[in-house]
């Protein structure tokens, strides 16, 4: 046998979503961090590229990821247990290091009890197998992340037994629960908290207050699930996500490790009854490894840091910053959807203009993130820009001056 046969077939494949382009571009090899200086935040470098590069398309809020604390933390861990867990949880692959972080995010997002897993990806298909029943409804927003879709499809929920609303549509949503068949002994209304590719948050208050009045009528209630990955630790007045900006409350909690506070893992918060669950039911969390050690402990010196007077200065920075940029693409006379989130669409609304600034920025030392057709709608095309701590007024204004250049 060979894979011949299966490698033309393969080939094929990505040459047509080359065709309708939707194929990813090659990936670029990050070869070194070069610290910041000066009014210059970090640089990178790539390979095959000259010169230093200002990253506008990191998750990494707070700009944690090299922070000594960090570093020195997971080599402890790792000097102490090793490269790897050796096992997964159940089969003594439990360190302190996971039970000391579990503690900590719990305690960091106001809930009695959570879970790590190795990302907010495999967390929200883990939670949807531990939720989902043969009588569970689910109703989710139009622009849910790709892994709230997918994770109603690893729990096997029918397409009867699911529904969707227009983008942070309370009516709609309203509408969807009115439909629920009355047979359905529980109802998970899920959405994103802080909506990647928009920076745009979930009306967290009017779902609570909608989802509230429907919870008599089913055997569970209704049970609001919130991914805010996005939002835990870079947004809020404290970093506390989309809760704390709007001051509404979410059942289950969601986020990651991977964004904000610079490491690896995510995690799943709620009481102590629906964590125990999980663990006791979510395959993508019995069946795999989970974080090394070394992670774990780096996400601990990272909430540690967050959750004090660093971290304060580093959310200031950071909405100063955003609020500088914001403003700058205002003057440019450039379309954005506002608010205070530092994810920062530019609406270019053409694809050939939209790849063209991607290339112009990228020429002037600048990497971002382009959306053209057809992975979004004709007239939808978008830059995006993420705005980190770590970035300067002088870093800001070069990408101002930039924007200028290519627009």
């Amino acid at each position: 046998m060979s894979l011949d046969k299966l490698n033309a077939t393969l080939r094929q494949e990505v040459a047509d979503l080359e065709k309708e382009g939707r194929a990813k571009a090659p990936e670029r090899i990050i070869t070194g961090y070069v610290p910041p200086a000066g009014d210059r935040g970090p640089r990178y470098t790539l390979r095959g590229a000259s010169g230093g590069f200002l990253r506008m398309n990191s998750n990494s809020y707070l700009s944690l990821s090299n922070h000594p604390a960090l570093v020195h933390a997971a080599d402890e861990a790792c000097r102490a247990f090793g490269t790897g867990p050796g096992a997964v949880r159940f089969i003594d692959g439990t360190s302190a290091h996971h039970a000391a972080l579990e503690e900590r995010i719990a305690r960091f997002v106001g809930r009695p009890a959570a879970r790590a897993f190795n990302s907010a990806y495999t967390t929200t298909l883990g939670l949807a197998i531990a939720l989902t029943r043969p009588d569970t409804f689910w109703i989710g927003d139009e622009l849910n992340h790709n892994c709230i879709i997918r994770a109603m499809r690893i729990a096997n929920v029918p397409k009867e037994n699911r529904a969707i609303f227009a983008h942070n549509d309370v009516d709609g949503l309203r509408h969807r629960l009115e439909s629920v068949p009355a047979e359905m002994g529980r109802v998970i209304v899920i959405f994103d908290g802080i909506f990647s590719m928009r920076g745009d948050h979930a009306p967290l208050g009017a779902i609570a207050d909608l989802v509230a009045g429907h919870d008599g009528r089913f055997r569970d209630g209704v049970v609001m699930v919130m991914d805010d990955s996005h939002g835990v630790g870079a947004y809020g007045k404290t970093g506390r996500g989309t809760e704390e900006h709007t001051g509404a409350r979410t059942d289950i909690l969601v986020g990651t490790f991977g964004k904000a506070f610079g490491v690896n893992g995510g995690f799943v918060a709620g009481s102590p009854e629906l964590v125990e669950a999980v663990r006791q039911i979510s395959d993508t969390y019995i069946y795999t490894n989970p974080l090394g050690a070394a992670d774990a402990a780096a996400a601990v010196a990272a909430i540690d840091l967050a959750d004090g007077p660093e971290g304060r200065e580093r959310l200031a920075n950071l909405e100063a910053r955003t609020d500088q940029f914001r403003a700058g693409l205002a003057a440019l006379g450039l379309e954005s959807i506002p608010g205070p989130h530092p994810v920062v669409p530019l609406l270019v609304r053409d694809t050939d203009r939209t790849r063209a600034m991607v290339r112009g920025l990228y020429e002037r030392g600048i990497l971002v993130v382009g959306l053209t057709y057809p992975v979004v709608p004709k007239g939808s095309e978008t830059i995006r820009f993420q705005v980190n701590a770590a970035h300067t007024t002088g870093d800001i204004d070069e990408v101002l001056a930039a924007l200028a250049a290519v627009k």
